[in-house]
């Protein structure tokens, strides 16, 4: 992944992660930590570029370390509405943590509740489909 990629979804820069995408950049590009773009924005609550990259097809269920999903970072991170967007396109409720004791064996759901957030598989809004 490079910087600029990176850098664009971390800031929520939707534009820019268009212009890269068009100029042939890889959607599932991991970083150093092995996260997608759509880890990364998931995690930050940046939901135009979430949705760009559903869009354009970007893997749901790539997970990253200790096992973690988009869905599951939006869900640490308390991001209710990226949570349903990733849901709602399709990602996998069933994935479940590995490797850290707050995420070892605990899907998207679990972490939700411990959250006391609503279940990412109970909620859902309109928004991108695949």
């Amino acid at each position: 992944m490079n910087s600029e990629w990176e850098k664009a979804a971390k800031q929520g820069d939707a534009q820019t992660i268009l212009d890269l995408l068009r100029q042939g950049a890889d959607v599932d590009a991991r970083d150093h930590y092995g996260q997608t773009a759509l880890m990364l924005a998931a995690h930050a609550g940046h939901g135009s570029v979430v949705e760009a990259l559903i869009a354009h097809g970007a893997d749901l269920d790539r997970t990253a370390k200790f096992g973690l999903s988009a869905l599951m970072l939006a869900v640490v991170a308390g991001h209710e509405d990226i949570a349903a967007l990733l849901t709602k396109a399709g990602a996998d409720v069933s994935f479940r943590g590995s490797g850290a004791p707050g995420f070892a064996g605990k899907t998207a759901d679990d972490l939700a509740a411990e959250r006391y957030m609503t279940a990412p598989a109970a909620r859902t809004v309109p928004g991108p489909t695949r």
